[in-house]
């Protein structure tokens, strides 16, 4: 057989697989970190998920041309997302919304996550007056979000425990939320100001 034979077989044999002769098949590497997801199912401790999420990371890096692992990619960083926006970590969660639009910019879920991260930074004056003595933590956090991870101050005394909760506000001051035994008895939007209380 003529070698310009040979290599049309294997050109056609490539392309009929969907590969290019110059586009190396990346399925061996796919197949590895596919056992990483087993293995995170199996034992889903946080340091299997992130040896996952990892591996998946390097591959996307690698081969940012494979749609499947960019899909995956993109729903694991939604879900730490929204993971880190439930803990009231507002700017790392805005920096994984933000990256998955970057690859997927008609992303709603994507879309509407930095909505209300970025919401949820600063609060406004209307949001603040919506604050009602007697409102449990759970009221507060489900109106304002939690606050950002240091901004809280507890202050246990014999008979009660005090609570505040900071927020920065949308004109660049910070409110307070004042807790006792875990109910509002007071806010302030601005140094003294009482906001509605």
């Amino acid at each position: 057989m003529r070698p310009q034979v040979v290599v049309s077989i294997v050109v056609f044999a490539l392309l009929r697989c969907g590969a290019t002769p110059d586009q190396p098949d990346h399925q061996s590497e796919w197949r590895d970190v596919l056992k990483q997801k087993k293995v995170a199912s199996a034992q889903p401790t946080p340091h299997a998920r992130q040896i996952y999420a990892d591996a998946l990371s390097s591959f996307v890096q690698r081969h940012p041309g494979h749609s499947r692992a960019r899909e995956v990619y993109d729903r694991i960083q939604l879900e730490f997302a929204n993971d880190l926006a439930a803990l009231g970590r507002y700017q790392d969660a805005i920096r994984f919304y933000r990256a998955v639009l970057v690859s997927d910019p008609r992303n709603d879920f994507a879309r509407r996550g930095l909505d209300v991260a970025l919401a949820r930074l600063a609060i406004t004056h209307a949001r603040l007056l919506a604050i009602e003595v007697g409102m449990s933590e759970n009221d507060v956090a489900h109106l304002l979000g939690k606050p950002v991870p240091g901004w809280t101050v507890t202050t246990d005394r014999p008979s009660t425990t005090n609570e505040a909760w900071y927020y920065r506000t949308t004109d660049g001051g910070v409110a307070a939320i004042y807790f006792r035994d875990g109910r509002v008895f007071a806010a302030e939007e601005k140094s003294q100001a009482r906001a509605g209380l």
